[in-house]
């Protein structure tokens, strides 16, 4: 084995020239559409190992029941791990494609309350349009609709409980 241990660090060397081309990825992180898309091939092969060893342990424990086998002869894989495995990544795709919902959800509010386009970095506004919004002025713009909303909010409480009677 330590032949074959030796004999692996010499080729592991071509392989980091790999190692640039996963460097890009960090750079720009994936939606969530995309992350989505990663995780259907293993959803995939999780329920078709679920379904197998769910078919196995079926097969195997009717052997049992009708006599035709005394024990278990071969370990076939646990189908709770195998249904916990397809059951998480259900949730990721669930939790994906919920935050890729809200996401476009608060992409129509914005174009809604706030059809100004927005520079995507902090830097200062050289060479934005004029009907552009730097992002410290987004920010502010955001923060002064929420504390309008907030005041709104809390105006309509206090007159609510105004012509309400208080038993």
């Amino acid at each position: 084995m330590n032949v074959v241990g030796m004999g692996m660090p010499p080729q592991q060397p071509p392989q980091p020239t790999p190692q640039p081309q996963q460097q890009q990825p960090p750079q720009s992180p994936m939606d969530n559409i995309s992350k989505i898309k990663t995780l259907i091939g293993p959803l995939r092969e999780a329920l078709s190992n679920t379904i197998k060893t769910a078919a196995q342990t079926l097969n195997q424990n009717s052997q049992v029941d009708i006599g035709s086998q005394r024990g278990v002869d071969q370990q076939i894989p646990r189908f709770d791990k195998n249904l916990e495995e397809f059951y998480s990544l259900c949730d990721q795709i669930e939790q994906n494609l919920k935050t890729s919902i809200k996401c476009l959800s608060q992409q129509e509010s914005a174009q809604r309350y706030l059809n100004l386009l927005v520079a995507p970095t902090k830097s200062e506004s050289i060479g934005i349009p004029d009907n552009t919004l730097s992002y410290p002025q987004y920010l502010a713009t955001v923060n002064a609709q929420i504390a309008f909303t907030k005041e709104i909010h809390d105006t309509l409480v206090a007159a609510a409980q105004n012509i309400s009677p208080s038993e």
